[in-house]
């Protein structure tokens, strides 16, 4: 698989971008005027309330060819869909065993694009609430043609693990390639493209607030991801008049309006809302130096904060390729019930405290004080091992969607043919080492 990418970006993380791609296009002094360079149209796309403190305000001007309004009506969206947005009785079950899914399979028909490939996997809330989030995965064999996709319910953050993304927004292109992620804000429009083929893939979707990076404390300035090593694209445009179609997610359901122009016409644009990409390998790792396992948290990339302070609705963490130096100390994660419902996936390699069974694809789900930690096999190890410097997860990255929120599973979920049955068997060979006898 090829990882080149002929796209040009702009650096940082939450700034205020320009962007042209014809000189001039942008008007100079407001946002307004009576008649926009090139006669263009003026048009916002708003990613928060006008009244949020500045610090918070999120918006960006699209200067473009058509106003975004020049569609037909919504209608149903007809073929089947798989995604969820009210998580409840009638279409979830919840459960607090452990789950793990072996690689999820990848369609055999040559026709499911990125949108027909989507399936809830499972959440909480409710979209129309703007309380929650929901956990889809992605398996496509095909480009979206003529079409674009949209979420009015929240946040995609995007995590390619097979084949790479190349991804056509408002704002303009991005490649994304496995072991890299993309963030895609509530109401922006964009098309996948699979220049390597059959893709496959985790999204998270929170329908509440924006994700933003964690502070850092007595971190200091610098550390963990790193503001300048995010991407937002640059603004390229078509012209043209062949029939799209849009299709939104809306209230957890899919509706689909016909238009007789690209959506992709925006000549130039600026503003703070906007997609942007990151490459997970410029994650800066902080870790323990002397002794004892330090909390996941430690790895967080990207966080959407709640109500409350040092809670969140969902936290994006990664268990990225380091070193271990750590004496006297069980090195593994350790076992462990969370007041946090953990939901993995593996881009690649093998993670660090399963051994065999967790694969590339694949995914567990450990629920809100469900005991989990290391299989026996890497208890066995851990223990018995020379505790020299080293390294852990090469040619590994694991991932971790954690959330305050107690996850509902979709039907399809919890009866897929890929769920692993017996998951639970990876720790009942745990040694039991007790001896009253000796310290």
């Amino acid at each position: 698989m090829s990882t080149s990418d002929q796209y040009t970006y702009q650096s940082g993380f939450g700034n205020h971008f320009s962007s042209e791609a014809l000189p001039g296009a942008l008007p100079v002094g407001q946002n307004t005027p009576q008649v926009c360079p090139y006669g263009l149209y003026a048009e916002q796309l708003s990613g928060t309330a006008f009244t949020v403190a500045r610090s918070n305000n999120q918006r960006t001007w699209f200067y473009r060819i058509h106003p975004s309004v020049m569609h037909r009506p919504f209608e149903p969206y007809n073929k089947d869909s798989h995604m969820v947005g009210t998580f409840d009785t009638r279409t979830t079950e919840p459960t607090p065993t452990q789950i793990r899914w072996l690689p999820f399979a990848i369609p055999n028909t040559e026709h499911v694009d990125f949108i027909d490939g989507l399936h809830t996997i499972g959440g909480a809330g409710d979209a129309a609430l703007k309380s929650g989030l929901a956990v889809h995965i992605y398996a496509a064999t095909a480009s979206m043609n003529k079409r674009a996709f949209s979420s009015s319910d929240g946040d995609l953050l995007i995590v390619p693990q097979q084949g790479r993304l190349d991804i056509t927004t408002e704002f303009g292109p991005l490649m994304v390639a496995p072991n890299e992620i993309v963030v895609i804000q509530r109401g922006m429009r964009f098309s996948v493209d699979l220049p390597d083929g059959p893709s496959r893939g985790y999204m998270l979707e929170v329908f509440e607030s924006h994700f933003e990076l964690p502070d850092l404390g007595p971190i200091g300035a610098n550390g963990l991801a790193n503001p300048r090593d995010f991407q937002t694209p640059t603004a390229k445009y078509e012209h043209t008049n062949e029939e799209w179609h849009i299709v939104n997610k809306y209230q957890g359901e899919l509706f689909v309006a016909a238009q007789d122009h690209s959506p992709y016409d925006v000549v130039a644009w600026h503003g703070n809302y906007a997609p942007y990409k990151y490459d997970l390998a410029n994650f800066a790792v902080i870790n323990s130096v002397s002794f004892d396992h330090v909390d996941p948290s430690i790895f967080t990339v990207l966080t959407c904060k709640s109500a409350h302070p040092g809670t969140a609705v969902a936290d994006f963490v990664i268990f990225p390729p380091r070193f271990e130096v750590q004496q006297h100390t069980f090195r593994p994660p350790y076992f462990h019930r969370n007041c946090m419902s953990e939901f993995m996936g593996l881009i690649r390699g093998e993670y660090e405290a399963k051994q065999g069974g967790f694969l590339p694809g694949g995914a567990s789900l450990h629920s809100m004080m469900t005991p989990h930690g290391p299989d026996s096999q890497t208890v066995k190890n851990a223990t018995m091992r020379d505790l020299l410097p080293g390294r852990v997860a090469d040619n590994t990255q694991s991932f971790m969607f954690e959330s305050m929120f107690q996850l509902r599973l979709t039907k399809w979920a919890i009866d897929n043919q890929q769920r692993d049955h017996d998951y639970y068997k990876a720790w009942q060979s745990i040694p039991v080492t007790f001896n009253p006898n000796q310290i």
